[in-house]
């Protein structure tokens, strides 16, 4: 009972953590509150549109708070249910940035904040996988390079998953591998798959489309 109540405080903490409207706290303090990005450019609160509609310098501060929502959930996690809660906190951040209660569940597609999940639960991997995100995003000819990019490195980062805890490979400072990290690295896409469906059937078009 004691280790549910744990686990489950550790989800609530990551998931109130990954609420955190960072694009919307960067377009309020660069603007005064005169752009809202869920009504601006592709209506998606996270860093590319963030770019696109107020530069650089707040693209950069809204993916670096995305990806610090993720950092900070799993370590709170951590600290609230061992190697375990991190990983729950992590998946339960993702979900919070994906589907916001504060906001109607209408949140940012979650990369970012994944990516900050993979920083500290698997981060022996996670050089790897922002290459592998990268190089996928800039193939060539490609029509929809965001789907392809999250589809591709989300793949390999379950496939590195399975291998880390069968090998037993070393995880630099992230939790010891065991069958938790491929399970929630698979949770946690599962959730980016949801939301990817979800901004289909609304009409979201692939930020880093060309024609974009």
């Amino acid at each position: 009972m004691r280790l549910a109540l744990h686990v489950g405080a550790a989800a609530a903490a990551g998931y109130l953590l990954g609420t955190l409207p960072s694009a919307r706290i960067t377009a309020r303090r660069l603007t005064g509150g005169a752009v809202d990005l869920r009504a601006e450019g592709s209506g998606n609160p996270g860093a590319v549109n963030a770019t696109r509609t107020l530069g650089r310098r707040a693209g950069a501060a809204v993916a670096a708070a995305d990806v610090g929502k993720g950092i900070a959930a799993c370590a709170a996690g951590r600290s609230l249910s061992g190697d375990h809660g991190a990983h729950v906190a992590g998946v339960a951040a993702v979900v919070g940035h994906c589907y916001p209660v504060w906001s109607a569940l209408r949140g940012g597609k979650g990369v970012a904040t994944s990516f900050g999940q993979c920083l500290y639960t698997f981060p022996a991997y996670a050089p790897l996988d922002a290459a592998i995100a990268v190089a996928l995003a800039r193939a060539p000819r490609s029509s929809r390079p965001s789907l392809v990019s999250v589809a591709g490195a989300s793949t390999a980062w379950v496939a590195a998953g399975v291998v880390w805890w069968q090998r037993r490979l070393p995880n630099l400072w992230g939790p010891r591998p065991t069958a938790a990290l491929p399970l929630a690295n698979a949770a946690t896409v599962a959730v980016l798959a949801s939301r990817a469906i979800v901004g289909s059937r609304r009409g979201e078009r692939d930020e880093l489309a060309r024609e974009a």
